[in-house]
């Protein structure tokens, strides 16, 4: 449930500082949230900012953050755990409207049509709050003008986990500039690994005997396909050895390939 809005209350102003504008709580793990978005920033579909708060020295506590948020928007949205001990996210989840958070605008990030090049489908592959970056991707209009199929595959643990990414998609289907371009062009995949659900199973699994390809009523991934992929590090592993099975090669900001892997995220609070 979103939290009832109220008048942004008194906040310390911080250097990098944006104002929190909404906080929407998933799961008892999984939160998103909403801030304003520094004049200066302009970024690519699918690039990370560091974002943090204050540390108890006086330091800020920073991580890095997929946006995601269109490139359009007013505004920019993250997407996180809740990790109990987590130097960031244990004081981050408690964040409430009027708040500040710190947004250091310089984006990076290989999740970028850029880093791809030329391709027939667009494959996004996200475990958790991975799907951050495809969040954007899929809002943006440049991506429905380079391809004529986009399909984001989203695996969590549980049905409620796979929460933020139906709402996601609803969003998209109702948005004025790629609504219709996404109802013709965009499908979505979501499986569960420990509850019962319309599609259960890693993704990595179905992907190799077939029954993702089965269940979309599309053919196996070809070099015609571009990829990109935002999770866990044995997800992102397993599906980096599924794309090279395919024939495809790995690429980047600076040399073009045909599928991308976001490497910024490790330990535990991963986004």
């Amino acid at each position: 449930m979103s939290d009832t809005f109220s008048p942004a209350k008194p906040a310390e102003t911080l250097p990098f500082g944006e104002t929190v504008t909404s906080v929407e709580h998933w799961t008892d793990q999984l939160f998103s949230f909403r801030v304003t978005r520094p004049n200066s920033l302009r970024f690519r579909s699918g690039e990370f900012v560091m974002i943090g708060l204050p540390g108890d020295t006086g330091k800020p506590i920073l991580r890095a953050y997929s946006i995601a948020a269109p490139i359009w928007d007013e505004e920019l949205e993250f997407y996180s755990i809740k990790v109990p001990d987590g130097p960031l996210t244990s004081r981050l989840q408690n964040i409430q409207i009027g708040d500040q958070v710190i947004v250091r605008p310089k984006p990076t990030g290989t999740l970028v049509l850029d880093a791809l090049l030329p391709g027939k489908r667009l494959f996004l592959i996200a475990t958790g709050t991975g799907i951050a970056p495809f969040a954007s991707i899929i809002r943006d209009p440049d991506t429905y003008a380079a391809y004529d199929e986009i399909i984001l595959a989203h695996t969590c643990r549980t049905n409620a986990e796979l929460s933020y990414g139906y709402q996601l998609r609803k969003r998209t289907l109702a948005d004025p500039l790629v609504g219709e371009d996404a109802a013709n062009k965009l499908k979505h995949y979501a499986t569960t690994t420990r509850e019962a659900s319309v599609h259960e199973g890693r993704i990595t699994d179905l992907m190799r005997d077939g029954t993702f390809y089965a269940d979309l009523g599309i053919g196996p991934l070809g070099t015609e396909d571009r990829v990109m992929i935002c999770g866990s590090m044995a997800l992102n592993q397993d599906v980096k050895d599924i794309c090279a099975a395919a024939g495809l090669d790995e690429g980047s900001n600076s040399r073009p390939g045909q599928f991308v892997v976001e490497k910024a995220f490790v330990g535990e609070e991963l986004v």
